[in-house]
């Protein structure tokens, strides 16, 4: 059987690479739309939101995805794993709470059961790394977390706001700043901010459809 999945995230690079990961299984799933910024438009089987640079599952965002007539059942990519905010997250009425440390197949695998009614958690290996999809500025070195970092800082974000959005420590966040500055061979956040639009870490207000996005 093949399901209808949405993909969902602010921006495009992260939803187009979502899609590129699940195209070896076109005869399971079929990605009827990339969503980014907008509501679900047609009816989908799954709704899969990506938490790269967005708030977590217990936010308002999955809430109105959870509540969306278009949507029969929702999914959350993530990595937090805190047991509270997989409680909080499953409570809301999401379906699925889905590591990213998962391979293309068992994602597939998950959004499938979540689809037939169950409710899938899958949890996180530990400090497991992101095995699928892609980010902003993964091709200049950085990782996904020191991405998300960056696309936020773009964003506006304080340190404690990207804290807050991620649900990491403030040390962790200084720590990621850091390593990323490095990496792109900035000193300061205005810098940081002039590369992050230059290469695209903006939230993409874009929606596309269907087949027209796997050309």
């Amino acid at each position: 059987m093949v399901i209808r999945v949405a993909l969902v995230n602010d921006d495009e690079v992260v939803v187009r690479g979502l899609d590129a990961m699940m195209r070896n299984y076109g005869n399971r799933v079929e990605v009827v739309e990339l969503v980014a910024g907008k509501p679900v438009a047609q009816p989908v089987d799954v709704a899969l939101y990506d938490t790269f640079g967005m708030g977590q599952g217990n936010g308002p965002a999955v809430q109105r995805l959870v509540e969306s007539p278009q949507v029969r059942s929702v999914a959350v990519y993530t990595w937090n794993f805190q047991p509270w905010l997989t409680r909080d997250t499953l409570n809301t009425g999401v379906r699925g709470y889905l590591s990213k440390s998962l391979p293309a197949s068992r994602l597939v695998d998950a959004l499938h059961a979540i689809s037939a009614g169950q409710v899938v958690v899958s949890p996180s290996r530990g400090r497991s790394s992101l095995v699928g999809g892609d980010w902003p500025g993964r091709e200049e070195g950085l990782t996904a977390r020191e991405a998300e970092v960056l696309s936020l800082i773009t964003m506006g974000l304080s340190n404690q706001g990207i804290a807050e959005r991620t649900l990491l420590s403030l040390n962790s966040i200084k720590s990621y700043i850091r390593s990323a500055y490095r990496k792109i061979d900035v000193d300061s956040r205005s810098k940081a901010v002039l590369w992050g639009v230059e290469h695209g870490m903006r939230a993409d207000r874009v929606r596309i459809n269907g087949s027209p996005a796997r050309k």
